[in-house]
């Protein structure tokens, strides 16, 4: 059993955990000022983002990488960091059309805990440690570990059991030096300072680890060829928005009016980048798809070896 007067000493160490003495009277503002006060209080994340912006291209590129050679990237945290986690991973198959397994977000006290608090789950780290070896982790993937205070023993147990087994490994935290960033081979260190309602940590700190989150999966996406330029053209066009987006997106890269990007996209079943290669160097649905297979999915590379074929 943990020692509360230790743990005491412990949090009080913490800036996620400290009192901002500026709203001691907090209680007592006007809606109006209240209001003021989150906004001034979440500009200091930009500033917090800029200051670890060193060390998060550092995990965008172990992420991608090991994304590259066909592994997966996971996360794992408790309470709002791992439901932030589960968030993120859920929107990388209809934004970048990857399976659902490339992208896995994994949290303390399982599924129960997306919607409701599991007690004590976060200080497991023996069931850190299961639940990334019941995920079969392994040297092709990157687990990134998501904790404001930097020390919950659940993910700290993950990112040790995920480095025994060869995985890269990130630690996002909003703390400096703290025991996630040494244990990691990546530290990610987002320091918001306190918040403004002391040591409610889904504010500030959940509203960086979001961006980290989106920075994270976005560009790794962008590294290993999912986006031509700033475009989705590895969208799933599974409802009437992402249709006609996947539309726009083939009108737009290549230059063709409306009629011309439907037939393109009906013939490839509304993947966008063959249909995009179908309009650009005049090649069957057929071929296109061969292309693509051929530059390993990267249509920038597949329209370089296409460049004659119109």
């Amino acid at each position: 059993m943990v020692d509360l007067d230790d743990l005491r000493h412990q949090l009080a160490e913490l800036t996620t955990e400290a009192v901002d003495p500026d709203f001691r009277d907090l209680d007592l503002m006007a809606t109006d000022d209240l209001v003021a006060a989150m906004v001034d209080h979440n500009r200091q994340v930009t500033d917090a983002l800029r200051a670890a912006s060193g060390a998060l291209a550092d995990g965008v590129d172990l992420a991608a990488e090991r994304m590259q050679r066909g592994g997966r990237l996971v996360y794992i945290g408790a309470g709002t960091p791992g439901r932030l986690g589960i968030l993120d991973a859920s929107e990388i198959p209809p934004t970048f059309g990857e399976p659902a397994e490339r992208v896995v977000g994994i949290i303390a006290g399982g599924e129960t805990a997306i919607r409701s608090a599991v007690e004590n789950a976060e200080d497991d780290a023996g069931q850190g440690r299961a639940d990334i070896a019941r995920a079969g982790i392994g040297p092709d993937d990157c687990v990134v570990g998501l904790t404001a205070s930097g020390r919950t023993p659940y993910v700290l147990g993950a990112i040790a059991e995920a480095r025994d087994r060869g995985a890269a490994t990130v630690g996002v935290s909003c703390n400096p030096d703290s025991a996630l960033s040494a244990a990691a081979d990546v530290g990610v260190e987002v320091i918001v300072g306190p918040e403004l309602v002391a040591g409610s940590t889904r504010l500030k700190a959940g509203t960086a680890q979001k961006i980290v989150l989106n920075t994270i999966s976005t560009l790794a996406m962008v590294r290993i060829g999912k986006t031509y330029g700033n475009h989705m053209v590895d969208v799933r066009a599974t409802n009437e928005k992402l249709r006609a987006r996947a539309v726009r997106t083939v009108m737009g890269v290549a230059d063709v009016d409306p009629p011309l990007a439907r037939r393109a996209l009906a013939d490839t079943e509304w993947e966008v980048k063959p249909a995009i290669l179908m309009c650009m160097r005049g090649l069957t649905a057929d071929a296109a798809t061969r292309a693509l297979s051929d530059a390993d999915g990267r249509l920038r590379d597949a329209l370089d070896r296409t460049s004659g074929a119109a």
